[in-house]
């Protein structure tokens, strides 16, 4: 077995501190889906903060594999542009659903439905 590369702290230090974010986003975005009472209210905040610490993964990857290798280590940047690309795609099509969903069902209550934007029809 080969001993790991020992890397500069300066090299260590904002891997460290990416990581580390990363880390408090996904605690941010898992307390909000406890806090949040509803589906509606519970898409974005994690969508949006697991972007986020999905993006400090990235950079601390890209960072540390470039100062390892000594050459700028880009091919992170796929994971990260896919995940750009897919995550409010997943998020709309998973909100279009739960509204069809709530609306055909008759929902109301605590998890208000707004009206549908078309009138109906009158046969």
């Amino acid at each position: 077995m080969t001993p790991a590369l020992a890397l500069p702290l300066w090299v260590e230090i904002p891997v460290a501190l990416l990581l580390l974010a990363s880390g408090v986003c996904v605690l941010a975005a898992a307390l909000g889906l406890v806090r949040f009472k509803s589906f509606f209210m519970r898409m974005h905040p994690p969508a949006l903060t697991f972007t986020l610490a999905s993006w400090c993964v990235t950079l601390a990857t890209i960072f540390y594999f470039s100062a390892l290798e000594q050459s700028l280590a880009l091919h992170a940047w796929l994971i990260i542009i896919l995940l750009a690309m897919t995550v409010p795609v997943t998020t709309i099509m998973l909100s279009r659903a739960a509204l069809f969903r709530s609306r055909t069902s008759g929902q109301t209550g605590a998890d208000k439905v707004p009206p549908s934007l078309s009138r109906p029809r009158q046969d």
